[in-house]
């Protein structure tokens, strides 16, 4: 991020400060991702899904999210990880993290055919990233904070107005933050499924997407609180159908064993019992 600009540096000046930042880059690539999303909605939703465009805006989305997520991970590694560094702790490290799995499932998802439903998770998130980027840098170096009257801009602790704009957008972050996690949860659960259907038709390739997403899905689970809230709520939900007296007990006793064999699953593939335990990482950016 670049330092503040001077209280009396002239716009131009201030852009080109902002503009010059590796964070700038990054906000770029969010907005480059939600305008291709949007191109392709309109092509997906005008049954034009595979004219040239849309091929090429469906690219572009997860060539976006992979400039995003690596430079994300460039900056918070660059000076972690050292030449030397053993390879086995260093690959730990790295795949622990959210910022490398959501690096390395966009990766995957824009060698693969087209999934529209696998844009959907990073669609939310971005929107959230270039909201508050927008609030945080974008409005203040147009139009910068005023300062309270009988104060200057250096004074320590003095009182800045905000942007009406600025202000609207941090309520709308605060207020729809939580609610828009647990939709991407949900979004990342369906995609599964829809990779399982696909699976079950013997679609090209679908078995390895399926695999490696399942492997993503399960380091979610490990490292995602909205994750598990949306399983446990799904979980509950049919708990409560199956015990509907409409339904056949062989019906209730399948899902029981696949209840069973989800927890025996969960708990065979916890690679903190192989590891040593590790700490949780942070959010995706």
């Amino acid at each position: 991020m670049a330092p503040p600009s001077p209280p009396n540096a002239s716009l131009g000046e201030r852009v080109t400060r902002l503009a010059t930042t590796l964070q700038f880059a990054w906000f770029l690539g969010h907005f480059t991702l939600l305008l291709s999303v949007f191109r392709y909605g309109l092509s997906y939703f005008t049954f034009n899904y595979n004219s040239k465009w849309a091929a090429f805006t469906y690219r572009l989305a997860f060539v976006s999210a992979v400039a995003t997520y690596g430079i994300v991970v460039f900056k918070a590694y660059r000076a972690r990880v050292k030449p030397g560094d053993p390879v086995g702790r260093t690959a730990i490290l790295l795949l622990s993290d959210e910022n490398v799995q959501y690096l390395l499932i966009s990766l995957v998802w824009l060698y693969s055919r087209q999934i529209p439903l696998a844009l959907l998770p990073f669609s939310v998130y971005s929107v959230f990233h270039v909201a508050t980027y927008t609030r945080t840098n974008i409005i203040p170096t147009i139009s910068p904070p005023k300062v309270a009257p009988g104060s200057t801009p250096t004074s320590p602790g003095a009182s800045k107005s905000q942007s009406p704009l600025a202000t609207a957008i941090g309520r709308f972050v605060k207020e729809y933050y939580d609610s828009s996690m647990m939709l991407v949860a949900a979004l990342e659960i369906l995609l599964w499924f829809r990779l399982v259907l696909s699976a079950l038709t013997f679609s090209k390739g679908s078995w390895v997407l399926l695999g490696i997403y399942t492997v993503f899905l399960r380091a979610r689970f490990h490292q995602s609180s909205f994750i598990q809230g949306a399983f446990s709520q799904g979980s509950a939900h049919i708990d409560q159908q199956v015990q509907n007296p409409n339904v056949p007990p062989a019906a209730r006793q399948a899902w029981e064993t696949i209840k069973g064999l989800g927890r025996q699953v969960v708990d065979a593939t916890d690679v903190r019992k192989y590891i040593g335990g590790a700490a949780a990482q942070k959010k995706p950016q």
